[in-house]
């Protein structure tokens, strides 16, 4: 009797083990919170050795060194990562395309698409169309990523040369994705039993039972996320150099030189030209330099109050 409830302790123990799906949301523009958001959510699986990870997506593109970061994360990933573009009306485009074929498993929920991924560059003008040699080299990126994961690299090329746009039911009749699912509960039924190739091996899904974790953005993820839209980036850029022209006309105005400068270093984060650690490092010493300029110079508290914006 006691050997037969251990061997069913033995059995539920293991049945139990590695049953977790970590869900993390692909939202908006890919930017450099996303990607570091994505790294964290896969680090997490990571560790609690979980059975997979499912990234639902839902982007219109974004930024090129924050989407080849991502992919970087998810090819290098010890734990298998699912594509999920998901709800309904839901979109994988531009960057998203890449990524969505990056993963191990692509799956797309019903009334999606996925695709246009041909290059563009921003400019306070409006989105342009980049030079062929850029454009080639998004190709070749989105062939190696086809070719690694075995899907149609004929159609994901013409995603980039040709900027195809195709639906769920499309990519799934010509091999570009590998599951279609109404949600994540069929989902992770569909894939269950599936073998994905590793960068360390081959392992094969155990999903259908599987508990899921949910990995929102953090409170500051989340704000970050919101003024890296390129808009705002465009807007906290014109208002950064607004601001110390106007201090360089009008010095001791103190308050347009402040914000000016946390402004513009926002905005050259947002647009992937400082990373977030030079932003932030460059921050902390410009609002300690404001809290020392506090003692010399009395600015009725607007230096202290940059200060402490800047921390």
């Amino acid at each position: 009797m006691l050997t037969t409830i251990a061997v069913l302790l033995l059995i539920s123990s293991a049945l139990c083990s590695g049953s977790e799906v970590y869900v993390g949301e692909v939202n908006g523009m890919i930017d450099p919170v996303v990607s570091q958001y994505v790294s964290g959510v896969i680090n997490q699986a990571e560790n609690a050795n979980a059975t997979a990870v499912v990234l639902v997506i839902d982007t219109p593109g974004g930024l090129d060194k924050s989407m080849r970061s991502i992919i970087k994360t998810v090819l290098a990933s010890r734990v298998p990562v699912v594509g999920y573009v998901y709800p309904r009306g839901a979109r994988a485009a531009s960057a998203g395309s890449f990524i969505l074929l990056a993963t191990q498993i692509a799956a797309m929920s019903p009334g999606t698409n996925l695709g246009a991924a041909h290059p563009v560059r921003m400019s306070l003008t409006g989105e342009t169309t980049v030079e062929n040699k850029i454009t080639q080299d998004a190709a070749a990126y989105m062939r190696a990523i086809a070719q690694l994961n075995g899907r149609n690299v004929s159609l994901a090329e013409s995603f980039v040369l040709k900027s195809k746009s195709i639906t769920e039911k499309e990519a799934l009749k010509d091999g570009v994705i590998n599951v279609v699912a109404g949600n994540i509960g069929e989902l992770l039924n569909k894939i269950n039993g599936k073998t994905v190739k590793l960068e360390s091996g081959n392992v094969t899904l155990e999903t259908s039972h599987a508990n899921i974790v949910r990995v929102p953005m953090s409170t500051s993820e989340n704000f970050l996320h919101s003024i890296s839209n390129p808009n705002i980036a465009y807007l906290l850029f014109i208002a950064g150099i607004f601001g110390i022209i106007f201090e360089l006309s009008s010095p001791g105005a103190i308050f347009p030189g402040v914000v000016g400068v946390i402004c513009l270093l926002i905005a050259l984060w947002s647009f992937q030209t400082i990373s977030i650690n030079y932003a932030g490092l460059i921050l902390i010493l410009f609002g300690i330099f404001l809290f020392l300029l506090e003692i010399k110079i009395n600015s009725f508290g607007l230096l202290s109050i940059g200060g402490v914006i800047s921390l």
